[in-house]
């Protein structure tokens, strides 16, 4: 069991560290965001708007995986809604190579960055659903009122 919290611990904030740094570079440098991540200027000319919306939405994710962390009442929620974003961003990719706008080689460069927080989404609000967490959450304001 200490081996599967320890996994847990791991992937959460692996998600954690990669979508705050995303958000963080993507705010500061959405310029240098775009030059830098390998695949990027493949899918679009520069614009820094967009760049910046998403690494709000990278923001968003990082707080709500590691609120999440900190607060098991409230942790089921968290970790779906970013693990929402997490797939559905994940499953966009992979949809740009099954219509041919993107080669399959581009699964394999942008898997850590895309769809490994995905994956590590999906284990993880599976974790806390399996351990019951809404239900402890709904007994602790059942015993509260």
């Amino acid at each position: 069991m200490r081996a599967l919290k320890y996994a847990v611990f791991v992937m959460v904030w692996f998600n954690v560290a990669l979508a705050a740094w995303l958000a963080l570079y993507m705010l500061y440098d959405p310029e240098g965001w775009y030059y830098f991540v390998p695949g990027v200027t493949d899918t679009g000319f520069y614009n820094q708007h967009f760049i910046r919306d998403i690494g709000i939405i990278q923001g968003f994710v990082a707080l709500a995986f590691a609120i999440g962390w900190f607060r098991p009442d409230r942790r089921l929620e968290l970790w779906t809604v970013g693990t929402l974003w997490l797939t559905a961003h994940a499953l966009f990719h992979l949809w740009e190579v099954a219509v041919g706008i993107c080669s399959s080689s581009v699964i394999l460069r942008d898997f850590p960055a895309v769809s490994l927080p995905a994956i590590f989404g999906i284990a993880v609000t599976a974790w806390a659903c399996s351990r019951g967490e809404e239900r402890v959450a709904l007994l602790e304001v059942n015993d509260a009122a």
